[in-house]
């Protein structure tokens, strides 16, 4: 297959690339690396990577940035922010996408573990990973041409708890390989409107 991969240079995105760059063709996207450059908050940014791209089997997104501080002093900007970038990030590349994906195809998302199991200061990512995987769910029904769309829901992975350190308190850290295995999971496997956990 040729793969997508959007924030392929991010923790998670190295982790899917890893696991499905063993059997498929890997084409890297991101804001200031990979094989193109794209910004998906910003609608021609991502029109004109598809300009270029041409089609492919399958999309991976693993992009996007949250707000993290609590609720109490949290400001609406602040919080558009996960809006703006994770969520809406994903979303433009799955609606802007579509016609780049060969028929039965995939999109794969990415969301994260906060939205079941919140922690403090974390409530603008519960509220972006529960709105991604609604999203996925709903559009599922909906897919053209027998394409499919799931999202991975993380946990804390080994390679970004140290980043997180204090935020995660008694989270059980998950490893790289066992993101990866999600990836490949939705990628290759036959599931829709899912959201698949890791950790």
């Amino acid at each position: 297959m040729r793969i997508l991969i959007v924030g392929a240079s991010g923790t998670v995105g190295k982790a899917a690339a890893a696991e499905l760059g063993r059997r498929h063709e890997i084409i890297r996207a991101g804001r200031s690396s990979g094989d193109f450059a794209v910004d998906a908050m910003r609608e021609e940014s991502v029109k004109a990577m598809y300009a270029k791209l041409g089609k492919v089997d399958a999309i991976v997104t693993a992009m996007g940035h949250v707000h993290f501080g609590p609720v109490a002093t949290m400001t609406p900007e602040q919080f558009r922010k996960g809006l703006d970038d994770k969520l809406m990030g994903q979303v433009n590349i799955v609606l802007l996408g579509l016609d780049n994906v060969n028929d039965n195809g995939s999109f794969t998302l990415t969301s994260g573990i906060l939205d079941r199991d919140p922690v403090r200061q974390g409530a603008n990512a519960a509220a972006v990973n529960g709105a991604i995987g609604a999203f996925v769910k709903g559009a599922a029904i909906e897919m053209p041409r027998g394409l499919r769309i799931n999202a991975v829901s993380p946990g804390l992975l080994e390679d970004s708890a140290a980043k997180y350190d204090g935020f995660f308190p008694g989270h059980e850290s998950v490893s790289n390989a066992r993101v990866g295995l999600a990836y490949a999971k939705s990628v290759e496997g036959a599931l829709t409107g899912q959201v698949i956990c890791a950790g």
